[in-house]
């Protein structure tokens, strides 16, 4: 495992690291709207860091089911006084999670060190930009859009469809010039897939580490949970923490969570009892 350089600023990827979502929109599932200004999202991101956090990950657009699309020109205004003000008052590295090239290169020349992208680099213009950004990039599976992504999705082999897509999209960063060191790949829980795709990508999350690549997870308060326990996105801290352990323990290097401190302090009790397996 490696330690990834974010724009000069280190990820530490030898232990699980914890990426604090920052989503500055007004309709994201969970907190839509609660760190829109960016006052609140500079607190938040405060908060985060002072919980724990490896990385903050910042958003402009919902990716939530049903989630209408914005112009590049309004992610950035969103995005880019976050990111600016941070870069100045966190040492951790700085996310853009953003699919737009125009949002990329905005946000890596104000400060973000890493693109989180949930389509892949499949925009257009966007692989050749992550090219020449030269920050690390995660490459997230999607099954259709947000629009329509959870109209009924199907797969023949939800793991094995999965890899294959993240396999494809490697091997075209590689030959758009962008080292594999610098790549990490997400299956994408809740996006094109349902409960049952969820909880088979989560038990077998470990047939994606011949990838060679580190991988992502997001489960912080999503269906998966609602869908299996019944339970509103206000009430699901405790089984986001759960989750985010048990893909640890199938091998994810980062988990993406909206709760920092519960995530960190369930991790490093966790490294406590199982040091052999979380340094690697």
């Amino acid at each position: 495992m490696t330690i990834l350089d974010c724009a000069g600023r280190p990820l530490d990827l030898r232990r699980p690291a914890v990426m604090g979502i920052l989503n500055v929109t007004p309709d994201s599932f969970s907190d839509g709207g609660v760190f829109l200004s960016p006052e609140n999202a500079i607190t938040q991101a405060l908060r985060m860091a002072q919980e724990g956090a490896d990385i903050i990950d910042i958003g402009g657009e919902s990716t939530r089911p049903g989630a209408r699309s914005v112009s590049a020109q309004e992610e950035m205004d969103r995005v880019l006084p976050v990111v600016e003000a941070l870069h100045v008052r966190v040492p951790l590295p700085i996310s853009i999670d953003t699919s737009k090239p125009e949002v990329m290169r905005a946000a890596v020349a104000t400060g973000a060190g890493f693109i989180n992208d949930v389509r892949a680099l499949r925009a257009e213009g966007a692989l050749m930009a992550a090219a020449e950004l030269n920050v690390p990039v995660c490459l997230m599976h999607m099954r259709g859009e947000p629009r329509t992504m959870q109209d009924d999705p199907r797969y023949a082999d939800v793991v094995g469809e999965v890899r294959d897509f993240l396999k494809q999209r490697l091997d075209a960063c590689v030959n758009a010039g962008i080292p594999a060191s610098r790549l990490i790949v997400d299956p994408g829980f809740g996006f094109g897939k349902t409960l049952e795709h969820n909880i088979e990508l989560l038990r077998d999350l470990k047939k994606l580490q011949n990838l060679g690549t580190p991988v992502l997870v997001g489960l912080s308060r999503k269906s998966i949970i609602g869908k299996a326990l019944g339970l509103p996105v206000a009430q699901r801290l405790h089984a986001s923490v759960t989750l985010a352990v048990m893909a640890v323990q199938q091998g994810a290097r980062i988990v993406r969570v909206h709760d920092v401190g519960p995530t960190v302090e369930a991790l490093r009790m966790w490294s406590a009892v199982y040091p052999e397996s979380s340094e690697r």
